[in-house]
């Protein structure tokens, strides 16, 4: 029987208990991105070998096909894997200046939808 990668993919994130908000951070993609990989019965070997190593887990186990035990061996002993328990490691310089922009501008449209509504419902008599 043929292995469902997303599957494979989702159970290891849910057994280390991680957060797909976080591995989205960490594999530079959207939440909604992760998602779909669960969904799909074939993923690239890129995809499956950066969430490797994101997650420090050796998928040559879970992919024998795709990978051998070396290609996740020497990302740790080059250290180039990624540590999921610093949230500021891939911190863009002033990207809270963005998300504050951001949070401040959904803010305005909602005070003017709320508006909005407001004076349509006083121009048809509705409470």
């Amino acid at each position: 029987m043929e292995s469902h990668h997303g599957r494979i993919i989702e159970l290891t994130i849910r057994k280390k208990g991680l957060n797909i908000s976080e591995i989205a951070r960490l594999t530079h993609v959207n939440r909604r991105s992760v998602y779909n990989w669960f969904n799909q019965k074939y993923l690239k070997p890129e995809i499956i070998y950066r969430l490797g190593v994101v997650l420090k887990h050796d998928f040559s186990v879970e992919f024998p096909d795709l990978f051998s035990k070396k290609d996740f061996m020497k990302e740790r002993n080059t250290g180039n894997d990624l540590d999921i328990a610093d949230p500021v490691a891939e911190e863009i310089p002033g990207s809270h200046i963005w998300k504050d922009r951001y949070i401040s501008l959904l803010e305005n449209y909602n005070k003017l939808l709320l508006a909005y509504a407001q004076r349509e419902n006083a121009l048809h008599g509705i409470d």
